[in-house]
């Protein structure tokens, strides 16, 4: 009994992690022999209103502000919305002070009271009338193309939502984890390519993502992932969220592993309050490929991957004991990766950086973080007025 929930751990880990990416580049493959894909027809430019949603952002507000004039999209078809609900900087007056252009379309929507950010970006939304709306984080940039890129996805009509690609800018002096974060971005890029190409995007980053007017619906008010959740409602209603590559948001790294902590429980602790949620889209039956790709690729890695972690760990440890060889080798496998993770935090606290070290530590830490929001859920500590994770400075 205990090999047998030995292999089925260590399967279910393995495919969360790696198995799925390659088990869908094969089923993309096959698509791709099967139909051709459907090159993007054009169609007029639809009217699109760009919300920034900020909250104390003094410091990147008048760069996010130039970056947004910079898009590369006609004037008359784009309105600048920025929330600042809840800021008690200088944010509000930034954005009420800066020198826009006489052709800018733009709109300060500010109430002292913080509620949170899905109800800064939900009150905007009650107001909204283009049949577009593109949404971005006030600390990242977009290059000038991304609106192009984004709208032209919905000339399919199948399409409700269209994610863009979150990109983390870094510094040889980055930390290990702010590295790990790097490359586990372009890690979930690429799963993101191959699943819009296989159906659909399963859920979208915040940093930039756009959705069709008419398919928005109000989240409950108390949502920590409200990005994902929102698109993902979008997709169980029938819709395809497709990816946009060529539209990215950079933003820089954490400042401290400290501060990616921060947003890495908060993120598990939304992700397993919208498992609860999206508990229908658990059903292969009714929702086909979309709970494939939904259970694949979110559900194993937010719940069973990281329990069996440790299980895995404690009954490889009883096989070994038992004189058998190649659980021994296993079991020594385990100790040196999680060493090495070890090592990579050591190493950190000192400001040496040994970069073969940087994916253990990150495994690590993001694994440690599912618990850490596990037990915050449970508690009903973790509100959707978060405290923000620093950035480090471009």
């Amino acid at each position: 009994m205990l090999e047998i929930v030995f292999w089925l751990g260590l399967a279910i880990i393995v495919y969360a992690y790696l198995g799925y990416g390659f088990v869908l580049w094969l089923l993309v493959r096959i698509k791709r022999w099967i139909y051709s894909p459907r090159p993007l027809s054009s169609h007029a430019l639809p009217e699109v209103t760009f919300i920034v949603c900020a909250f104390n952002e003094e410091d990147w507000m008048a760069r996010k502000i130039a970056n947004s004039l910079s898009l590369d999209y006609p004037r008359h078809l784009i309105h600048f919305w920025f929330v600042t609900d809840g800021s008690d900087d200088q944010t509000p007056q930034i954005v009420a002070q800066y020198p826009y252009p006489a052709d800018v379309q733009w709109k300060l929507l500010h109430q002292p009271e913080r509620q949170g950010k899905i109800a800064a970006f939900q009150r905007a939304m009650e107001l909204v009338k283009t049949p577009v709306v593109v949404s971005t984080d006030a600390n990242t940039f977009v290059n000038r193309e991304a609106i192009h890129r984004l709208v032209s996805h919905f000339n399919d009509p199948d399409v409700g939502a269209v994610a863009g690609e979150k990109r983390i800018s870094m510094s040889e002096k980055e930390d290990a984890s702010s590295a790990g974060e790097g490359i586990y971005w372009r890690y979930e890029s690429l799963l993101k390519k191959w699943d819009a190409e296989l159906w659909t995007v399963v859920g979208a980053a915040g940093e930039l993502f756009a959705l069709r007017t008419n398919c928005y619906e109000a989240v409950p008010a108390d949502t920590l992932v409200e990005d994902f959740y929102m698109t993902m409602r979008i997709a169980q209603r029938g819709y395809k969220v497709a990816y946009a590559p060529d539209a990215w948001a950079s933003e820089r790294s954490s400042a401290t592993v400290g501060e990616e902590m921060k947003r890495k429980v908060r993120i598990a602790a939304g992700g397993l309050q919208a498992i609860v949620r999206l508990a229908p889209l658990l059903n292969p039956f009714r929702y086909g490929v979309l709970s494939f790709q939904y259970i694949s690729h979110r559900v194993l890695r937010w719940t069973l991957a990281p329990l069996f972690l440790p299980v895995l760990l404690i009954i490889n440890t009883i096989l070994a004991f038992q004189g058998k060889p190649f659980y021994q080798l296993l079991l020594a496998g385990q100790i040196l990766f999680y060493l090495a993770a070890l090592l990579g935090w050591f190493l950190e606290q000192r400001k040496l950086k040994v970069k073969v070290l940087f994916v253990p530590y990150y495994f690590c830490l993001m694994n440690w973080a599912m618990y850490a929001g596990l037990a915050r859920l449970l508690r009903g500590r973790q509100s959707v007025i978060w405290e923000k994770a620093k950035r480090a400075e471009f």
